[in-house]
């Protein structure tokens, strides 16, 4: 410093003294420096007053000389000291130069800074509020200070600066938002403790809403809490806690929208803490808010739905995250089917959350039909959306359909997610049909691959989805359309609904198809594309259909209808071209038609054949049962039609004998023992009327090597009373009660012919398979 430079009013000695080394001398020239100022003040003499805060701040505040930095400092603070009340006149000139000194590499200089402040804050009070952004932004780096007196010295001021900010009703909050916004990213942990400690502050004061600017800095306190230490975690979360309790007292002042995707993203996180309090959130928004969370609805199943597969470790969250779900699944209503441009008070100019999505950023997971990516994202996009006062909100079901979609599609996602997956797709079928038809393309092949789920439970919901979207009537077409998926392919025709006259064999003109039946509900377009691809998957899959296969068509049974299940899959597989895996499936069908408590009226309906319905669904089963000789004699027991079936035994010496073959006869001789047959051996008492039932249970017998079921049968037979009247004549023409040949509305030469021609296509194929094709003379001749 230029000892000759002139620093009136400040004399000699004063200048001498503030570059002294020593503090005591320092503080000598502070005392004289306070005097003079005072004399300033008591004249008025403003010129003076700035004329020595300038020369403290650029002469030796701003020195580079650290001697004199200090002394600048100390005269500084003894200038506000002097100016008492008046301070607030030079606040910008008295505190920007102590500031500066905030980042002086010496931590003796920062703590004297430090002093200083806060004797001049101390004097200025309330005066300071318009300097606070400068002055907090200032005390954020000192929080972080290494050295601990200038941390004790900064926390000293920062109380004197929240009892300031809590006593006036003057803090401009608008100003101070974007830097609290800016400063509550830091990652430095005595930062972040700051933050916290202020944002308390705030919120305790009844004169600051900060509930309007939380959507500015939600993000923020999120990340706070997943601090490593425990003290600012725990302080985080008091401060959370206290915005809830606000937010449930007031939540008509809440921004409900603009906070949505932020709890999104940290729901999504894997620190526990951080998502169970956005769970939490979540929850509590769902529920406050009402349809204002809809939009965010994707979004917000990206988030919930695989908590629900949590196990016991973490059971909060997996609890609050059902909550969650259940919540916003009923916020869906049938109104929400309606067109968007019908639903009354819906602002014509208002963006869909479709429309709008493409246009923001770091939304992937939690925006408006976000998908399922759940990155995470510290920059968060303000959305915003319909409030309770404004438009009513419209569902747009495309986003949801994608996450719903997206979350059964994945192999890895836990059984109860794929379980409230289903449950969704369920809910939207049942409340939004019409819009939801418009994804069932989309939706098809993944439901059919489902199927294949380890879980019952998840395939019964996975079928009363897929029953659900083949009854009901906004799925009824014209032309369904094409199959959807690479292994799901089939020809426009077999799209179509079965007509009368390939379904049904009956001599009458008038005849009903599986669709008409009176005494069954009414099936969509999707019914028959539905059973086309259940048997291709079955085809694909023989694995399934061993093991889930009556377990599924059983359901379907129970949530359709018997009657259609079985009118519509014989019809099927009458044109399947894999003879052996007709044979198979038939064989199946077959086995659940006899043995399902499920369908004990379908078989109630066909043990008389009294109906033109029953007679039409006996005929459209016999034909595709031909594929299997056994199931089809077993088909006439069950139908009483046992002339029938003892005209089908006795072309049995033509057919190619084979052990599983036996093996059939072998498991019909044990249902004939089962109570389902219960009705059939009774009418062996009466021999007189049943002659061709015993000579078709003679006939297995015969078919029969010397086996268990050989003397099973044998044992039953020796039962029959009197088998001497099987050979009487009488019994020809006496028009058994309990006979169906004579019933003038099934033509049961065609069905004998039908059964020839099909068991011919049988051995071709079987002796093409095995090289044998000089033994075709052994086929049926017609």
């Amino acid at each position: 410093m230029n000892p000759e430079k002139d620093f009136a009013p400040l004399t000699p000695n004063i200048v001498r003294a503030l570059n002294d080394k020593l503090y005591e001398k320092r503080k000598v020239a502070a005392l004289e420096i306070e005097k003079l100022v005072r004399e300033f003040v008591a004249q008025n003499n403003t010129v003076q007053i700035k004329h020595v805060i300038q020369t403290l701040s650029q002469e030796f505040a701003l020195s580079q000389h650290p001697h004199s930095r200090k002394g600048g400092l100390i005269g500084l603070a003894a200038c506000s000291i002097a100016l008492g009340k008046d301070s607030g006149l030079y606040l910008k000139e008295l505190i920007e130069p102590v500031l500066t000194c905030f980042n002086d590499a010496d931590s003796r200089l920062r703590y004297y800074a430090c002093e200083a402040l806060y004797n001049i804050v101390k004097v200025a009070r309330g005066a300071v509020l318009p300097h606070f952004n400068v002055l907090f932004d200032g005390l954020s780096k000192l929080a972080a200070d290494p050295d601990p007196n200038v941390k004790s010295g900064s926390e000293l001021l920062d109380r004197l600066l929240k009892d300031i900010v809590t006593e006036s009703n003057k803090f401009d909050l608008v100003s101070f938002i974007p830097l609290l916004r800016e400063r509550i990213y830091s990652n430095n942990q005595y930062a972040r403790q700051f933050i916290i400690s202020w944002i308390l502050v705030l919120e305790s004061v009844p004169d600051i809403n900060l509930l309007d600017y939380l959507p500015e800095i939600l993000d923020g306190l999120f990340q706070i809490l997943g601090d490593n230490g425990k003290e600012i975690r725990k302080m985080c979360e008091v401060v959370l806690g206290e915005f809830l309790k606000e937010i449930k007292k007031n939540p008509s002042s809440v921004k409900f929208a603009e906070m949505a995707n932020i709890l999104v993203i940290h729901c999504q996180t894997t620190d526990d803490l951080i998502q169970l309090t956005a769970m939490c959130w979540m929850r509590e928004f769902i529920q406050l808010a009402g349809r204002v969370m809809l939009p965010y609805s994707s979004g917000i199943l990206t988030a919930v739905l695989p908590c629900l597969a949590y196990d016991d470790r973490k059971k909060s969250i997996k609890e609050v995250a059902n909550v969650c779900n259940q919540s916003l699944m009923k916020l869906v209503t049938p109104e929400d089917d309606e067109p968007d441009e019908l639903r009354p008070g819906q602002r014509q100019a208002e963006p869909a959350p479709d429309d709008a999505l493409p246009k923001q950023e770091g939304t992937a997971s939690g925006g408006p039909d976000g998908s399922c990516d759940s990155s995470f994202s510290s920059s968060i996009s303000v959305f915003t959306a319909a409030s309770t006062e404004r438009a009513p909100v419209t569902l747009h079901l495309d986003g949801i359909v994608q996450v719903l979609n997206c979350h059964l599609s994945d192999t890895a996602i836990g059984m109860m997610t794929r379980i409230a997956v289903l449950k969704w797709l369920y809910h939207l079928y049942i409340k939004t049909p019409r819009k939801m038809f418009r994804h069932t393309d989309s939706l098809f092949p993944i439901l059919l691959q489902t199927l294949s789920d380890e879980s019952d439970e998840v395939i019964l919901k996975d079928l009363e989805v897929l029953a659900e979207i083949a009854s009901s009537p906004a799925g009824q077409t014209d032309d369904p359309g094409p199959l959807d998926g690479p292994d799901l392919r089939a020809s426009h025709s077999e799209l179509q609904v079965p007509t009368p006259g390939r379904a049904g064999l009956l001599n009458t003109s008038g005849t009903k198809g599986l669709e008409c039946s009176p005494s069954t509900p009414t099936m969509n377009s999707y019914f028959y594309k539905f059973m086309i691809n259940l048997l291709k998957r079955f085809s694909s899959e023989r694995k399934l259909l061993e093991v889930r296969g009556p377990f599924i068509i059983r359901q379907l049974c129970l949530l359709l209808n018997a009657e259609n299940i079985f009118h519509s899959m014989a019809d099927i597989l009458l044109r399947e071209e894999d003879l052996k895996f007709a044979s198979t499936m038939v064989h199946a069908l077959n086995t659940i038609l006899l043995t399902s408590t499920e369908l004990f009226q379908l078989r109630n309906q066909l043990k008389d054949l009294k109906t033109l319905e029953s007679q039409n669904l006996f005929c459209c089963l016999y034909r595709s049962w031909c594929h299997n000789p056994v199931t089809t004699v077993s088909l006439c027991f069950l139908t009483q039609n046992y002339r029938h079936a003892y005209d089908l035994i006795q072309k049995f010496g033509d057919l190619e004998v084979t052990v599983d073959f036996l093996a059939e006869v072998d498991k019909l001789v044990q249902l004939i023992e089962c109570p389902i047959f219960t009705y059939l051996r009774l009418q062996l008492l009466d021999v007189k009327n049943n002659p061709y039932l015993i000579k078709a249970l003679y006939g297995l017998l015969m078919l029969l090597p010397q086996s268990s079921a050989f003397q099973l049968l044998s044992h039953r037979l020796q039962c029959v009373p009197n088998p001497e009247l099987l050979q009487t004549e009488d019994s020809l023409k006496a028009a058994p009660k309990s006979q169906k040949a004579d019933s003038p509305s099934i033509d049961y030469a065609e069905l004998l012919q039908h059964f020839e021609k099909v068991q011919n296509k049988h051995l071709e194929v079987r002796h093409q398979r095995s090289g044998r094709g000089d033994h075709l003379d052994r086929r049926v001749v017609l």
